[in-house]
């Protein structure tokens, strides 16, 4: 039998997200939107030597959307642009089939019963394809 979806952990992780630090001034920011669910998610973030510093999140998704919000918010600082491009290769290596879930940010572990709803990969991925476009964006000398 599958794991319920909806999980107690999974609807505290969504209830438990905030914006954030409020960062009036960001380094970097992007928005993302999953054309399929309809979610979006807004970043912004501060950005030193290389690495997150602060982090602002708003997410408008569902519960899984949201608590994969959260847990980026609660482990973004102190991580560079490739440790959130890894950490989201091996979320979608995992919602595909394909890998582990990464066990370096062990809250993803609540994320694993998505693995049986392909509906809702996209607001999960969302979060950190949004913090990503913000770094590519830095590069590309843009910031919003």
């Amino acid at each position: 039998m599958a794991e319920p979806l909806y999980t107690h952990e999974i609807l505290r992780l969504a209830m438990s997200l905030s914006t954030g630090d409020d960062i009036a001034s960001p380094d970097i920011a992007a928005d993302a939107r999953a054309p399929i669910c309809g979610s979006s998610v807004s970043v912004k973030a501060s950005i030193d030597s290389g690495k997150v510093s602060k982090i602002e999140v708003a997410a408008k998704a569902c519960a899984m959307g949201q608590a994969s919000a959260a847990i980026l918010m609660k482990h973004a600082a102190g991580r560079t642009e490739e440790e959130i491009a890894e950490i989201k290769r091996g979320i979608a290596g995992f919602l595909a089939g394909d890998a582990e879930m990464p066990t370096s940010w062990p809250d993803l572990d609540h994320l694993k019963p998505a693995r049986q709803y392909p509906a809702r990969h996209a607001a999960i991925l969302l979060p950190y394809e949004a913090l990503l476009r913000a770094f590519s964006k830095q590069h590309e000398g843009q910031l919003r």
